[in-house]
């Protein structure tokens, strides 16, 4: 039959690794890395969300003519871990292949 569907399933992409664009809240457009995602939800969170971890302040620009003690200041990173719905989040086309050990997670 021409009117009849066919169901199309989406590929699972939000996997640990993936870059995402942080898109609501405190640290809304920020970029994270999904540590751990969990697609079905949970008990106390019936909806997909992922544990991310991201940049919260990136460094600043440093020249020649600062300090130490400024240069130490402005290079400073300051980071955040969040669990974040689904929804809340972009994902890029970056991944990155860093090793997160289960077992702390």
């Amino acid at each position: 039959d021409f009117h009849e569907r066919k169901e199309v399933h989406m590929g699972k992409f939000m996997k640990p690794g993936r870059v995402v664009l942080v898109l609501s809240g405190r640290y809304a457009g920020k970029k994270a890395v999904i540590v751990r995602n969990y697609d079905e939800g949970s008990n106390d969170r019936p909806y997909g969300h992922a544990l991310v971890a991201g940049v919260a302040r990136y460094p600043l620009k440093v020249t020649k003519a600062m300090g130490k003690k400024r240069m130490k200041k402005r290079s400073r990173i300051k980071t955040f871990f969040k669990v974040t719905n689904y929804n809340h989040m972009m994902p890029t086309r970056y991944s990155v292949d860093v090793p997160i050990d289960k077992n702390v997670v």
